[in-house]
């Protein structure tokens, strides 16, 4: 029995398999279908290369703010049905700034919902730097986070199946298959019957390096550039360093110029970084990754549509680089449009 396929193993994907479980569907009536699972790694699998965390990047549109809401306010109950912070989700303090400051709608979002929220007098703000706040986040070690989903699903019923689909409708496994969820992200570009080409990457660039003295976030909001310092949850004292937002770019490659600027523009806005770190001057870089960022032109879809004459297709993708921040309401609301005006569901 497969009444309910979720096309994808992202956040996303993972998100929406919760959501179902939390609308109490039976866990043994899901099933996820990808062409990569946790674990996996692959240019085309977005979310084992988030940075990881909670932040403040994302639009100021009334959706958006909700998704974000909805998603910080119950993170709780995904880290207590793991099993605690050491699954991969803990919380940390993060401070952000922003050169152009943020719409009031976002600003008053924001202040009625994250915890310990304090705003940053303007006398001790960064040159340059317009606004600034300090919060507790919710950090994720990604790759290890996802895995520990995956598992958590398993271990209450949900199928996981590694296919890679050419056309949408292949999804709809059996004649019991009442809802399909698409959440394809960069997938959604060339997966026949979605074709969007309003899906595009946003590419990034991440330095891992091993920081044992940092317990906390960092990160600064330009026009044209994302700096961002991010601590990784119980990874043997990793810290994610970055970053770029590169639209429209495909490579899977790494650059030492691109490399020795991350680093330069982190250490700048967080000196600590190499004032107190314990290997002297010298950063122990551990890794250095690219991903592409699921994007869309518009922004996010999340839109139902009737296939056949009973049943139907979800879609909950282009969430780009905030998906861990935003997924969990983007996946409740995919889940509710499914559930909508359909009492056969």
């Amino acid at each position: 029995m497969c009444d309910y396929v979720v096309v994808g193993s992202g956040i996303i994907g993972l998100y929406t398999c919760l959501e179902l479980l939390n609308r109490n569907v039976k866990a043994s009536s899901i099933t996820v279908i990808a062409e990569h699972l946790p674990g996996d790694e692959s240019i085309n699998y977005a979310s084992p290369y988030a940075g990881g965390d909670f932040s403040c990047i994302t639009d100021d549109d009334p959706a958006t703010l909700y998704y974000d809401k909805y998603t910080y306010t119950n993170l709780k109950k995904i880290q207590l049905a793991l099993g605690g912070p050491q699954f991969g989700l803990d919380r940390y303090t993060s401070t952000e700034y922003w050169d152009i400051k943020p719409s009031k709608e976002k600003i008053d979002s924001l202040a009625s919902y994250l915890e310990e929220y304090k705003e940053i007098p303007s006398y001790e703000l960064p040159s340059g730097v317009a606004f600034g706040i300090t919060f507790l986040s919710w950090n994720f070690n990604c790759p290890f986070f996802l895995a520990n989903v995956k598992a958590y699903l398993e271990k209450n019923g949900v199928s996981f199946r590694r296919q890679k689909l050419t056309h949408i409708t292949q999804a709809y496994l059996t004649s019991s298959t009442k809802v399909v969820f698409n959440c394809t992200g960069l997938g959604s570009h060339k997966l026949g019957g979605v074709s969007d080409s309003n899906v595009y990457p946003t590419r990034g660039q991440v330095v891992v390096v091993k920081a044992p003295h940092i317990k906390e976030n960092v990160m600064r909001w330009g026009e044209d550039y994302a700096t961002y310092i991010i601590k990784r949850p119980y990874s043997s004292d990793q810290l994610i360093l970055g970053g770029y937002m590169q639209r429209d770019n495909w490579t899977a490659d790494t650059f030492k110029e691109e490399t020795e600027d991350i680093i330069k523009r982190t250490t700048t806005l967080y000196p600590k970084i190499l004032e107190k770190n314990p290997f002297g001057n010298k950063l122990e870089i551990l890794r250095v990754v690219a991903g592409l960022r699921p994007s869309r032109h518009g922004g996010v879809r999340i839109e139902k549509e009737l296939v056949g004459h009973d049943k139907y297709l979800i879609h909950n993708y282009g969430a780009s680089g905030y998906g861990y921040q935003a997924g969990l309401g983007m996946a409740s609301e995919g889940v509710r449009l499914a559930f909508l005006n359909d009492s056969k569901i």
